[in-house]
């Protein structure tokens, strides 16, 4: 496979699963049922990835991708999700926001976060019925390897709300869900009733400035 050909494939198959959920969403084979709360492989710490460039972990990504694609499609939600959410512990995430090509990390960790903190809503397709205020850092750094083994590093802050996308993500890799960072339980309601009342103010809003 030549360099470049897993962003343009990814590409395609997201492309793909998005027009056809236009209609009602279908189901590929690489689509994989996304653990519930509950599930104590949701609570488990995931194992680094020693190789990026071994071919499981570019078909792990290839799962993640449709799996990703097909629930957007048919709830409307998942900006990104973590291998250990389709019962694979490898410190593997996957994002796609709207106008930016599809998104492996592998090994993704936080190398700085700036003291400044941010309230924000937030779910999980892991329980998407659900809706909860949580805390998150408003900056950080993040080091992550590809697919092609190289490590890079970038910053994340309010733009696309990246910084808490890439928390929200990182944390599964550590066990750790959304529901553990509530700042208030008074905050957390139903998706229908968060749809009514604060979506709009929200990193889930659906105008075009917003995702």
């Amino acid at each position: 496979m030549q360099p470049g050909e897993w962003p343009r494939r990814l590409r395609a198959v997201w492309d793909e699963i998005s027009e056809a959920g236009k209609n009602e969403p279908i189901a590929t084979g690489n689509v994989r049922p996304v653990l519930q709360l509950g599930d104590p492989l949701l609570r488990e710490k995931c194992a680094r990835v020693l190789d990026p460039t071994e071919p499981e972990i570019a078909e792990l990504v290839r799962d993640l991708s449709e799996t990703l694609a097909y629930w957007r499609a048919k709830t409307g939600y998942g900006r990104g999700i973590a291998a250990p959410q389709i019962g694979v512990l490898k410190r593997v995430i996957f994002l796609k926001l709207p106008g930016v090509e599809p998104w492996p990390l592998v090994n993704p960790q936080i190398v700085h976060a700036s003291e400044e903190k941010i309230v924000v809503w937030d779910a999980c397709l892991s329980f998407l019925s659900i809706f909860m205020q949580v805390e998150r850092r408003r900056r950080i750094r993040v080091r992550y390897q590809n697919l092609k083994g190289e490590t890079l590093e970038f910053e994340a802050g309010d733009e696309r709300d990246l910084s808490e996308l890439l928390q929200h993500e990182i944390d599964h890799l550590d066990g750790i869900l959304t529901i553990d960072r509530v700042v208030d339980v008074k905050t957390i309601c139903t998706r229908e009733e968060f749809e009514k009342r604060y979506r709009a103010a929200s990193p889930y809003a659906v105008a075009a400035t917003r995702r």
